[in-house]
Order: structure tokens, then sequence, then C-alpha cells
């Protein structure tokens, strides 16, 4: 896990990553007391989880999911004021120093910053930020005497045994200084992966297993290697690149590429990100070719070299609230109101997670973690619960049995959601199409008791609209002009705007409401799509005693198929 293997790193860049998540989250509103608890659990359960890691070489959380949960530990803790670096994981026994000290990577949020970083520099090149673990290699008089894990950047663990079993990593080096000390990561060995479409894969996760297990792995042997520092090394990038590549480093040199511009940058990043690649990436690193001497590198954010990483493919974020709708057919769904976050280049405050029966599998309230991603078409979706409150209210949902698509046809109490769904229905574009009519204008004028009926506004006038509280004379003129051109909409489209089960076309030798109402199953049934669930819903829907109410307030109106001089009695009986 890149939280784990980076640490040090992480918390030299606390503040810069408390900044960013303060852009969209704010602390949570509870009571110092549940905040300490909360907090409290979720580092225990990174404790486990780092445990289970470091111990065992077992990964029991998805790479991105632990790494948000990191931040929201560290967000937390400024929240509660106990900003500063929270305790270490407890690492294996038998740390090693290293040479050469690992540095950390700043992170630039966009491409701004890293114009501004670029601007200022000379002699750039850009490589892929390859998701795997870091490891220093240590060649002695041309052999490889050390193999050092990252640690916290200024020692780590004896990996030689393991890293000796990676056929990438060669065991001898002709013509090497003495001592020749290079940087880089293992890598999980990929054919043909594509960021763009597979994501991460958990590839770190892999790669880390293997080696934090006391023995040997066989996947050890599907890793590889991409050296990203040579230390001390010549002080031309593309002699260092060439040396690499002669002595078997090759990626190095294939995948690092001078850039002067941001747009070189946006350019193999995206190409980057879209083709095939031979390993997992989460981002591009910018190198500055010239850098300090070994000695005087220290663990923490170079100067020298910052990473520009992707947009992670889901993000974990609080759940504010649990909110239940009810829409005009009475179908029931849960929509999440969510602490702000940004997915791509879109802000997400609310994610629809479906039925009842979908919230009730989750098991999801206020103040639980949840991992978003965007689906086809850019549409938020819950991926998984990544972490749950340790306080859970319980939450009352309406009941299912109530609602139905014959239930609600006046704003009584419990029915207000599904009354307004209905009027929204029948004035958008599969009805009665009044441009402007929103659900904000419905939702005013049902709660200030001008609509108690499905029809009742066919009896505004201007200067009864006028008297609402914000509306003025040229809105009051907008909105009746809307109601009165819905007047003369034709039969057929009243029909769908009260909420009929067939399309336009079906309706065309549907001339008005009683003519509708007598018609039996079987004549509905030669209509083309009609099949025999959908004739029994139409034959239920015109005699519905909810709908014969509507339809006499429209006779009673003048509506075109209601009123008394157009209805007829049609033969049914051919």
């Amino acid at each position: 896990m890149k939280g784990h293997l980076f640490y040090g790193a992480v918390f030299f860049i606390l503040a810069m990553v408390i900044s960013v998540c303060a852009q969209a989250e704010t602390c949570p509103h509870w009571p110092a007391e549940r905040l300490r608890n909360e907090l409290n659990a979720l580092e225990e359960q990174l404790a486990r989880w780092d445990a289970a890691y470091y111990q065992r070489g077992q990964s029991l959380i998805s790479d991105e999911l632990y790494d948000s949960l990191r931040q929201k530990q560290q967000f937390w803790r400024v929240c509660a004021g106990r900003a500063g670096e929270p305790p270490l994981p407890l690492l294996p026994a038998g740390k090693m120093p290293h040479p050469v000290a690992h540095t950390g990577l700043r992170k630039l949020t966009d491409r701004r910053a890293v114009a501004r970083w670029l601007a200022e520099r000379r002699d750039v090149w850009l490589q892929p930020k390859i998701d795997g673990v870091a490891v220093t290699l240590v060649y002695r008089q041309g052999k490889l005497a050390q193999a050092i894990s990252r640690g916290d950047g200024r020692q780590g663990e004896d990996w030689l045994e393991k890293v000796r079993a990676i056929p990438g990593v060669p065991s001898t080096l002709a013509g090497a200084p003495d001592p020749l000390v290079l940087q880089g990561e293992l890598f999980l060995l990929m054919t043909g992966h594509r960021q763009q479409a597979h994501g991460g894969v958990n590839a770190r996760a892999s790669v880390a297993g293997a080696l934090m297990r006391n023995r040997p792995s066989e996947r050890l042997a599907q890793l590889g290697i991409f050296i990203w520092a040579w230390p001390d090394g010549p002080p031309e990038m593309s002699q260092r690149l060439a040396q690499l590549a002669a002595w078997g480093f090759t990626l190095a040199r294939d995948y690092t590429r001078p850039v002067s511009s941001i747009e070189d940058v946006i350019r193999w990043r995206e190409r980057w990100f879209a083709n095939p690649l031979p390993f997992v990436t989460d981002g591009v690193v910018l190198h500055q070719a010239r850098s300090p001497s070994g000695r005087y590198w220290r663990n923490k954010p170079a100067l020298w070299a910052v990473a520009w990483k992707y947009p992670p493919a889901e993000q974990v974020t609080r759940v504010e609230r649990v909110m239940f709708r009810i829409g005009r057919t009475g179908k029931i769904t849960v929509v999440l109101a969510l602490d702000p976050l940004q997915l791509d280049d879109k802000w997400v405050r609310r994610v629809n997670i479906g039925s009842l029966a979908r919230w009730r599998f989750w098991d999801i309230v206020p103040g639980d973690q949840v991992a978003v991603s965007l689906k086809g078409q850019g549409i938020p979706q819950v991926t998984r619960v990544a972490w749950r409150s340790v306080e859970r209210p319980v939450l009352t949902a309406p009941d299912a049995e109530r609602y139905h698509a014959f239930s609600c046809f006046t704003p009584q109490a419990g029915c207000r959601q599904q009354f307004i769904a209905r009027l929204v229905w029948l004035s958008g574009p599969q009805g009665l199409m009044m441009n402007g009519v929103s659900e904000a204008s419905w939702r005013m004028l049902v709660e200030h008791g001008r609509v108690k009926e499905l029809a009742d506004w066919l009896t505004l006038t201007p200067e009864s609209l006028r008297t609402l509280p914000g509306v003025g004379d040229k809105q009051a003129q907008r909105l009746h002009q809307q109601f009165m051109l819905a007047r003369r909409q034709p039969f057929q489209r009243w029909l769908l705007a009260l909420g009929a089960p067939l399309l336009a076309e079906q309706l065309a030798g549907v001339t008005g409401w009683q003519q509708a109402k007598r018609l039996p199953t079987h004549i509905w049934q030669r209509q083309a799509g009609v099949g025999d669930k959908r004739a029994a819903q139409l034959v239920a829907f015109f005699r519905q005693p909810a709908l014969q109410r509507v339809a006499n307030s429209l006779r009673q109106q003048h509506i075109a198929g209601f009123a008394d001089d157009a209805l007829n009695d049609p033969d049914v009986d051919n």
C-alpha cells in the first residue's frame, strides 16, 4: 500500500493534504467526544490493516481506499486538535540504513501548479509514476550486495534474498562504479495494461505482499523494476539512461521523455494514461536532470522532482444525510447527501443508491464513509462502504406498501413528495411542456396552499400568483401564461401528463376520457406493443377513482377530451 511504503513522505506533505481535503470537506458536526471515538476507532482499524500488511504480507483493503482513509485520519486529527504525525506502523525488526535517503515527492494538484513548477526549471524529464514499492539497490564491485525497502526513507528492511529472485534485477553489472546506489520501483509486470480502462487492479498490494512474506513467493518471478534515481550518477540524464539500459535497466530509457512545456507534459500524461503499458501507474513524475549530491538527500519531498497524479478512480467521502425520495409512481429511491468531492472535472454532492432494498443491503447511515466513482456517462455511484461510523443512528424509511402508482393525488400527510413528483411529470417535456415551471415552482405552490388537487393550477390567476412570497409581476405573468398554454394541449398529451402507461403514438385513436374508460382489455391489446400486462394496467388506470376525480376537474375546466361535448360512447364490442 502506498500509504505504508511512503510513510515518511506522507507526513512531510501533511499540510498540503489537509489543504486539499479542506477545499471539499468540513470537519464533522459531531460533539467532541464522538469525534474522538470515531477517530480512535479509525486509527485502531488502520493499525490492524498495517499489522496484517507488515507482519503477514496481507493487504486487506484496496490501495486507493487505504490511502483515502489515511488522509481522512489526518484530517480528523486536525479537526480534533491533534494535528501532527500519528504513530508509525509497527515495522518488522532488522532495519538497514539507506546509503542515500529516499526523498518523497510533492504532489502537484493541477496543470497550473505543474506549469509554475516547470517555468522555474530547465532540463526537465518526465516519467510514468509506477504504482509499486520503492527499493534501494546497492552494488559493490559490480555485484548486488543489498536490496533495502524504502521504510521511512532513512532505513528499511533487508529484501536482498527476495530481490535476487526477481528476473529483471541483474545480479552483476559490468563496469559499475563501486559502490553503485540505485533507487527504483518494484512493480507487477502487466501485459497491455491501460490505466484509464483498468485502474490500479491492486497491483501495489500484490507486490508488497510478495516482498513482505517471510518465505519467497512465486509472485517474485512476476515482478519488474523501474530505476528512477541514480544518486551521484552522470550529470546528464541521457548519459544516465544510456548506461542504465546497457546494464539491463531498459525501462527508464524507454519511458523517460524530455519536456519543456505544460503541453508536453499533458500530451505524455494522457498518452500513458490511455495506452498499453507494462506496469500500473498512478500519475507522472517530473525530474530536473541535475540534483544535489546524494549525501545531501533527505527523507522529505525533493525540490528537484514532483508528481502529478491521475485522479483516483474512486474516492472516499462522508455521508451527511440519507434521503428517501418518493417518485410519481410510488417508487422509493434512496439518495445520499455527501461531503462534496471532485471526480474528474465534476463536483459530486449527492448520489442515488437505488431502492430501499439496496440501501438496507449497504446499511448506510450518516457518518459512514463511502467510496464513490463515476460510471458510464459520468454518473456517480457508490462502490462500497469504506468505513462505518461507530455511532449508528436508527433511520426510519417510508412504508413501501403505502405508495404505488395510484397513491397520493393530494398533498396529504406523507404524500407531498409523490404529489409534487406528479406535478413535475405533468408539466415536463413528457407531459404538458410548461417551460420554466420547475419542481421549485410546484413546491412553492403546494407549500402555500395554492395547489391541493392535481388540476388546481388551472384556476390560478396572475393576481393570486403575485401574492406568493418572492413572486413578482413578471414571474406571475410567465407562470400564468404557461398554465394557459397547457390548456390547449391535445387530449392525448393530457393523458400522458396524467401518467397513462402508453406512448403518444399508441393514443392516436383515443379521443375522450369516457371512451378510454370504457375500452376493455382486448381492445387495448390491439395496439402495437401492448401486451396482457400493459392492457390490464390501462384498464386499471382509467377506472381509478382518484383519476376519475381529476378527470371531473378537467371537465369543469373545459379541457378538450374531458368536457361533456367531447364525450363519446364508442361501440366497444367490435
